[in-house]
């Protein structure tokens, strides 16, 4: 797989809702990469820079679930998986230091991309009453990728002790609910072999999980189920955007592991 940008173009709806049977929506809320024509002009941030805070790949991996959302446009236009009113990135603050906009965009634009965030999220709203009323109750798998050669190409990678290959995020779940559900799923990474070793799966290490996890908590917290997983991007070189396809397709099996064991678990308390 090679750098996957496909420029910046407004090539219409924000995401894509392929549903399908069963209580697990698989989501890549940061897959997307494009951007609204009338942003692209105010930008500071390069094609490349934004690819790298990105997170390819992952939407390959909402497959193991029933029901899967994509995005298609950028985090850097909207972030989906922050509260509202920090949505969009204004100043170097808001995304890690690096200054997004040449000219801050008129707040006309900025609030025509919140009113993405608000669609999406009464999109999702619906989506989850309707699975919840099918099946009793719906678990989402929120995909996520993150960097460990910040320094720059060459770097040293982070310290593993404080960044595992996989970080489940649960800060905001309701645990003991559901616990059943999220131990299955942490310990079936764990087990399940990754090429010649397995996986450094740990729990609210590096991320917590944010603002989508918390939405289905909110709304839903006897019947929804979020976790939030964070891949390390080794499968990648986070600078090149050059993918390892064996290790992205060995990982969505590991996710497949996973879901089943999901599956297994809820029938069981059905």
């Amino acid at each position: 797989m090679n750098m996957a940008m496909t420029g910046s173009l407004d090539i219409g709806p924000f995401w894509q809702v392929r549903e399908g049977e069963g209580p697990l929506i698989g989501v890549a809320l940061h897959a997307g990469h494009n951007l609204r024509a009338e942003l692209v002009p105010l930008l500071a941030i390069s094609e490349a820079e934004r690819f790298r805070e990105e997170d390819p790949y992952s939407d390959y991996w909402t497959l193991v679930c029933g029901t899967q959302i994509l995005t298609l446009r950028s985090r850097f236009e909207v972030d989906l998986n922050r509260e509202r009113d920090k949505a969009v990135y204004l100043t170097p603050q808001d995304a890690w230091g690096l200054r997004v906009w040449s000219d801050l965009p008129d707040p006309k634009l900025v609030d025509a991309s919140l009113m993405e965030h608000d669609r999406f999220y009464a999109m999702l709203k619906q989506l989850l009453e309707k699975k919840i009323k099918e099946y009793g109750h719906v678990v989402v798998l929120d995909f996520h990728s993150y960097n460990q050669y910040r320094g720059g190409p060459g770097s040293t990678a982070a310290d593993s002790r404080q960044n595992p290959e996989i970080n489940i995020g649960t800060g905001s779940m309701p645990r003991e609910r559901w616990e059943h559900v999220v131990d299955g799923f942490i310990e079936t990474l764990r087990s399940v072999r990754f090429l010649d070793h397995t996986l450094d799966v740990r729990e609210n290490v590096k991320f917590r999980g944010r603002y989508l996890a918390s939405f289905v908590h909110e709304h839903f917290p006897e019947k929804g189920c979020a976790i939030a997983i964070e891949v390390k991007k080794f499968y990648m070189d986070e600078w090149t955007g050059q993918a390892d396809t064996r290790q992205i397709i060995a990982l969505r099996e590991v996710f497949r592991h996973g879901a089943r064991t999901i599956l297994t678990v809820l029938s069981q308390v059905a």
